[in-house]
């Protein structure tokens, strides 16, 4: 007995970490620990604490999955068309999805990248920014109405209620501070030619209806911080590189 104890140890021991790598076997069919712990990583992610009560409920899980996957190949459901094809599909994602992070990880973007495309962009918002009101009614003779009324002495917060722009109506008719770019060409240029204070002195016309203009201020365009924008920044840019590899794997591939 004695002369084995040693080669039993051993064999012990070496089958402690496989047995370790397994939470549960199903029918003799191991699941792998390292399963479990990616489903308590991504529950994680969604402000589940890892807790052995967690672990408990997604080993139970786990099982009952493999359960059903057996059952499944029983039937012969993986060999169905139609489920085969949806395999296949989620097989793509996965190996196209990987690719991606894959050469994210390996080409990522810069923060001297980042600060060129922001001095780069910000180089391009030079001019003014105007805060301004508008009151939006269907017909050229009701804007013409509300301008008398305002020339008389009506409050335009007041005449705004009637407005049919609801997303400012109840706030006077005011717009956020916005370079004249930002509004379709014909407001634009209405909107440029006031000064601060000013009412446009004829209804303005877009896609959308007829417009009464004031300019309550005006400033030099604004820039937010770097570090404010820096994620949207880092995301363009990446989605700018994979839409480069993208392109350079169709010119690369055979397609009939």
């Amino acid at each position: 007995m004695k002369k084995y104890a040693p080669l039993l140890l051993a064999g012990l021991l070496a089958s402690g970490p496989l047995f370790a790598q397994n939470l549960a076997k199903v029918n003799g069919v191991p699941i792998p620990t390292a399963r479990a712990d990616a489903m308590v990583t991504q529950l994680a992610t969604q402000g589940q604490a890892d807790s052995p009560e967690l672990r408990a409920k997604v080993k139970d899980q786990l099982v009952t999955y493999e359960i059903m996957m057996q059952e499944a190949t029983k039937l012969g459901l993986a060999k169905q068309p139609d489920i085969a094809m949806q395999l296949d599909f989620a097989r793509q994602n996965v190996l196209v999805r990987a690719l991606l992070q894959d050469y994210v990880k390996k080409n990522p973007v810069t923060d001297a990248e980042i600060k060129a495309e922001y001095d780069r962009y910000k180089a391009t918002r030079v001019g003014k920014e105007y805060l301004a009101r508008h009151i939006l009614v269907k017909t050229e003779g009701e804007a013409k109405a509300i301008i008398v009324k305002l020339k008389g002495g009506a409050k335009f917060e007041d005449l705004a209620k009637q407005s049919i722009d609801s997303s400012n109506k109840d706030k006077g008719g005011a717009l956020d501070w916005a370079a004249p770019d930002a509004y379709v060409p014909e407001f634009s240029k209405a909107l440029v030619a006031l000064d601060k204070g000013k009412l446009s002195e004829t209804p303005v016309q877009t896609q959308f209806g007829w417009h009464v203009i004031r300019v309550d201020d005006v400033r030099d365009a604004q820039f937010p911080p770097l570090e404010q924008v820096k994620p949207q920044i880092q995301e363009a840019l990446q989605r700018q590189r994979i839409d480069k590899l993208l392109a350079d794997l169709r010119s690369k591939a055979k397609i009939e």
